[in-house]
């Protein structure tokens, strides 16, 4: 790897892209901590990474969110990985947007909210970024910007040394420029990894109902000529009725979200809440008044979705769904609509997402997802999947 090479394209191409933190010295400094073959990796700027400031997209002073270097990065730092840069997030992973642009089309949202992440492995600036899920903050992004997208099973990668938004659903995932780089980042990154032989092909199932309901008219007949090509090339694929209660699964994340939102923020709001963007400073403020027991009440429903949910996948062994209603929205005041990625990540399920085509010169996903902790067999399903595409 030539440093002078990445970092005069970081400078040239991220001066309208503002995939990157700003950091002064970065030339230096990786040139310092480069080793014999370093593997190039953004970081989210909510995962402390050692000498390397975290805002989390924020206002706060810095020295207020500080904190030991994340294991996850550690660990990847152990096998060679050269961490180029923190990558813009929404403020806090939450809704507020960063500063980055979707680079097929600087106009439009690159998801978030690891918009950086994404933003900067679209734009081949590194092959691979590690971002957080809450709801739909690594698929969705990834669709958006026309990349693969890995949310393994909650928990399979530490969140220790990462700034919360909700500690219920977040989970550390990988952005990254083809299913082959997302597998040699997830085989250091999560616990316990096995690699998995793609022996046979997925059955697959389409979630009929409200739920699918929810696409764009124009996305929804792209979705399915993505499904008609799965089966012209030997996929079974089966139309399954599910998620018509979509509407209350949305009210239950919103519940359980909200009020670990306002307990996470509560060492920091009272003495920096003017310096909050107001969504999430809205969100907070909404979360305090949200009652221990509504919470604890979402959370027991929560697990009995989840169980029901899986029970279900006994018939086949992969959901198929749209990763996003549609593409990128025209617009940098938002993130997109999280809705399409809210169920699985509730019921904490591994998920890949891959670029399937485009509608009107921007990216379309598909998001496949598996049982718990089928991380392995899913990663090693989606290469086959992706080549079916």
């Amino acid at each position: 790897m030539d440093i002078d090479e990445l970092c005069s394209r970081i400078d040239t191409v991220d001066a309208d892209l503002h995939a990157f933190v700003a950091e002064p010295g970065r030339r230096d400094r990786l040139l310092r901590e480069m080793g014999e073959h370093p593997l190039p990796i953004g970081v989210k700027d909510v995962i402390h990474v050692a000498g390397l400031p975290t805002a989390a997209g924020s206002n706060l002073p810095p020295d207020v969110l500080t904190g030991d270097e994340a294991p996850v990065v550690t660990r990847l730092k152990e096998h060679g990985a050269l961490v180029v840069g923190k990558t813009v997030t929404a403020e806090f992973a939450f809704q507020a947007p960063g500063e980055t642009r979707n680079p097929h089309n600087r106009n439009h949202t690159p998801g978030g909210s690891s918009s950086g992440s994404a933003a900067a492995v679209a734009a081949g600036l590194v092959p691979a970024a590690l971002g957080t899920q809450t709801v739909g903050s690594v698929i969705r992004p990834a669709a958006f910007c026309g990349i693969v997208g890995f949310k393994p099973t909650y928990g399979r990668i530490s969140t220790e040394g990462v700034i919360a938004n909700a500690p219920s659903f977040d989970t550390v995932g990988v952005l990254a420029a083809s299913v082959g780089w997302v597998e040699r980042v997830a085989a250091i990154a999560c616990a316990g990894w096995t690699p998995a032989a793609a022996e046979g092909r997925p059955v697959l199932a389409v979630p009929i109902g409200a739920y699918l309901d929810q696409t764009e008219p124009e996305a929804r007949v792209a979705f399915f000529e993505q499904v008609n090509a799965l089966r012209d090339k030997g996929f079974e694929v089966r139309e399954v009725p599910a998620l018509d209660d979509i509407e209350v699964v949305a009210a239950r994340n919103r519940t359980i979200n909200l009020y670990e939102l306002a307990r996470v923020h509560e060492r920091w709001f009272d003495s920096f809440a003017s310096l909050y963007e107001a969504r999430t400073a809205t969100g907070v403020r909404e979360g305090r008044k949200i009652a221990t027991d509504e919470y604890e009440a979402a959370l027991r429903d929560r697990e009995r979705y989840a169980e029901e949910l899986v029970a279900g996948m006994d018939a086949f062994d992969v959901w198929v769904a749209p990763s996003a209603p549609g593409p990128a929205p025209d617009s940098l005041a938002t993130t997109g609509n999280a809705t399409m990625n809210l169920p699985w990540t509730q019921a904490r399920l591994p998920v890949v997402g891959l670029p399937a085509g485009k509608l009107d010169g921007l990216p379309l996903g598909l998001q496949f997802v598996a049982r718990p902790h089928h991380d392995e067999q899913l990663v090693a399903w989606a290469a086959e999947l992706s080549r079916s595409l």
